[in-house]
């Protein structure tokens, strides 16, 4: 909560489904968040829940919306949703029985029934939940504009997200495979945001680590279901780093993020291998399964042909500088300009280096932990995107062994082990750039008569960073989603903790916890941090 705090996320989307552990995880939930100084609000997530139970939503609702961490549009308790076309809105408010701000994720064309809503589809689509295709290109910008004509002023919580790609086979009952084109979608649709000035804005997702769109820390704590395959070695910290200055120009009311550039960074991503590499023998995905859902497709991912064979990078500049991007034997040098600046280059097998220079001066250099490969790492088609930075950050990884549940499952035997295998951060020469920015103070958004959502860390949750503007304020906040896992968690024994599916799925300790679990492994945070 702390990091997601610092980059200008104000509040978490609780996003739940059913289970019997699903009231003892709110109530934690809402715990830390008061002591954090954050938000939370609940999201239903209607992969779980039925329309037909609308008494029981507005009976969950009432239970903690008196809650000292309810996020709140003035004395309304803001709740949402993933999906729930359908479902009786004036129901949920009878049983509620406490004034209610619904904006729930609702069809565009059924979005004025309800006080706001949520667009899901952060990516570019067929219009169909698939990658899009030249006949069929529904972008991001078309849903804005759908949703904004449909609820005529009401309130619009737009979706921002940086990636997209899932590789779940027969090893798992809810087998997908595809990808939407994401490239260079993160910086440009902080652009668009920019421009746009939605009253919310909402980040998919802090950790939803299965569909690679998660913006958290793989050492955050959690019980996996299998996707370490592809999130192992896979960071993605780089990209909230890259966000900050745009939540910042966002929350100004800003067309341009100068002003909120505070040093020099270089942001970088690309997918670990070559869409050439042929994987079919060994990849995860080639049995057969019952795909009722129409998500599953055997082999390479369904849309892999929209996306480009490119390192991306994103660099923010105090002022002007040369960038050097170099993928394999392919370097190429870029001129640079204060604010942000984002270049494509054709990615190559090998090292991958980055430079930034001025007045004759390195100031920022370094060479990626993660090398680009021509053969299939793990055996699979990995879709998912490596992030760094210069500066680089903190060595991230995943750091338990609950993290890497069903690693192995659908691998051939013996193929790949399941432990980090990138070495520490290497040495990185800074030299000061002689200018340090002019970043201007972010201001907190009113907490009065707009609802400000934040972005919790919990595992297997899909978090969402929401920006809203109030209608006394162009200081919009940020919120974020949790999502449900499908994996049940083991059964609680007391406070002796020995594993960390116990804790599942805050993989936090609570108070009276304690941990008595490997030695090898670091014990989890407190609920309280």
């Amino acid at each position: 909560m702390t990091r997601a705090k610092s980059f200008g996320i104000d509040a978490f989307a609780l996003n739940i489904g059913t289970d019997d552990f699903t009231d003892q995880q709110l109530s934690y939930a809402y715990q830390s968040a008061a002591k954090n100084g954050m938000k939370v609000f609940i999201s239903f997530d209607f992969n779980w829940w039925k329309t037909g139970q609308a008494a029981d939503i507005g009976a969950k609702i009432k239970q903690y919306g008196g809650e000292d961490a309810q996020l709140k549009v003035g004395d309304q308790v803001f709740v949402s949703t993933f999906a729930g076309d359908g479902l009786d809105l004036d129901t949920v408010r009878s049983a509620a029985e406490i004034p209610l701000f619904i904006a729930p994720n609702f069809q565009a064309s059924n979005a004025a029934a309800a006080d706001g809503a949520f667009n899901w589809m952060a990516w570019p689509s067929n219009g169909a939940n698939k990658a899009p295709t030249a006949a069929h290109n529904a972008t991001v910008a078309d849903g804005d504009q759908a949703y904004i004509a449909a609820l005529g002023g009401k309130p619009y919580i737009a979706p921002a997200s940086p990636w997209f790609s899932t590789h779940y086979g027969a090893e798992v009952s809810y087998s997908k495979n595809w990808v939407f084109p994401s490239d260079l979608l993160w910086y440009n649709r902080w652009n668009e945001i920019l421009r746009l000035s939605p009253q919310y804005v909402e980040i998919i997702t802090w950790n939803d680590y299965g569909e690679s769109h998660y913006i958290g820390p793989l050492s955050s704590q959690h019980y996996g279901d299998g996707n370490s395959k592809w999130v192992n070695d896979m960071p993605h910290n780089g990209w909230l780093e890259m966000a900050k200055p745009f939540i910042a120009a966002y929350k100004a009311g800003s067309l341009s993020i100068d002003d909120h550039v505070k040093s020099d960074q270089i942001v970088y991503w690309y997918r670990p291998t070559l869409k050439s590499a042929k994987c079919d023998s060994t990849d995860n995905t080639m049995e057969p399964v019952d795909d009722s859902t129409g998500n599953f497709f055997q082999g390479l991912p369904n849309g892999a042909d929209a996306v480009s064979d490119s390192v991306f990078v994103v660099a923010l500049l105090t002022e002007a500088g040369t960038v050097q991007v170099s993928s394999g034997s392919n370097s190429q040098t870029f001129a640079g300009q204060t604010g942000a600046n984002a270049w494509a280059v054709n990615m190559e097998s090998g090292k991958q280096a980055f430079s930034l220079t001025r007045g004759g001066n390195t100031v920022l250099s370094g060479t990626s932990l993660k090398d680009i490969s021509g053969d299939c790492i793990c055996g699979i088609y990995n879709f998912n995107a490596y992030v760094g930075t210069l500066p680089a950050g903190e060595p991230d990884a995943l750091r338990s062994l609950d993290a890497f549940q069903g690693f192995t499952s659908g691998l051939s035997p013996g193929i790949c082990q399941p432990r980090p295998s990138l070495g520490a951060a290497p040495e990185i020469g800074t030299v000061p750039s002689g200018s340090a920015g002019g970043a201007n103070r972010v201001t907190a958004p009113a907490t009065t008569s707009t609802p400000q959502p934040s972005s919790i860390a919990t595992p297997l949750v899909q978090t969402t960073t929401l920006a809203a503007s109030s209608s006394s304020t162009t200081q919009p906040s940020a919120l974020a989603t949790i999502a449900p896992t499908t994996t049940a968690p083991a059964s609680r024994d007391g406070n002796t903790i020995t594993t960390l599916s116990q804790l599942f799925p805050t993989n936090c300790l609570q108070a009276g916890q304690v941990w008595a679990g490997p030695a090898d492994l670091d014990p989890p945070a407190k609920c309280d941090d």
